[in-house]
């Protein structure tokens, strides 16, 4: 019987003592009109959308030479076409359901698997779902559109850095210096 009270005395203590701490409280991003409503991917968010892309472009990739038994002469495990034209389709068909939108000292952000956090406070809110899954499945089939799933495999090849140099770099692209300093103008 002893047992029981000792532990429910030093839940008790232990709770007592966490409520002298500080709150915390986080509230989510507050979304203008066209955050919440259009269907493409705000411009300010576009280089992490392009990023996210690229990064599950490879994670997709480097499953299906995992999964190849064809290596090239380097050792590499090299796949068909038809392997990595459906490796890239399965990329953009995915449910993008682990990215959504987070604001940190007020600047919004795209987060999720492949994106770094940056400074990040203790504690957030991540809004999912709604818009996002779906602007992020229409921006990878735009870079296989505009791209090619020829170029983009032999960037992958080249490296995860060159697959992203590729998608968003460049004078156009949605991370490059140009495209970035009009991102904060606004």
């Amino acid at each position: 019987m002893r047992l029981p009270l000792l532990l429910l005395f030093g839940c008790g203590a232990l709770l007592g003592s966490l409520g002298d701490k500080a709150s915390l409280s986080a509230t989510a991003p507050m979304l203008d009109d066209e955050e919440k409503y259009s269907s493409h991917m705000p411009a300010h968010l576009r280089c992490d959308a392009c990023r996210a892309v690229a990064y599950q472009m490879g994670q997709h990739l480097a499953k299906a030479e995992a999964r190849s038994h064809a290596p090239d002469s380097s050792g590499l495990q090299e796949l068909s076409e038809s392997a990595y034209v459906d490796a890239l389709d399965r990329t953009c068909s995915q449910n993008w359901q682990s990215y959504g939108v987070q604001e940190v000292n007020q600047v919004k952000r795209l987060m999720g698997p492949g994106l770094s956090k940056g400074q990040e406070p203790s504690i957030s809110v991540m809004i999912t779902g709604g818009p996002w899954p779906n602007r992020l499945s229409m921006t990878c089939f735009h870079y296989l559109g505009e791209v090619g799933e020829d170029q983009i495999y032999e960037a992958y090849r080249q490296g995860q850095e060159s697959l992203e140099a590729l998608l968003c770099g460049g004078e156009q692209g949605s991370c490059s210096q140009e495209t970035q300093a009009r991102r904060e103008e606004l």
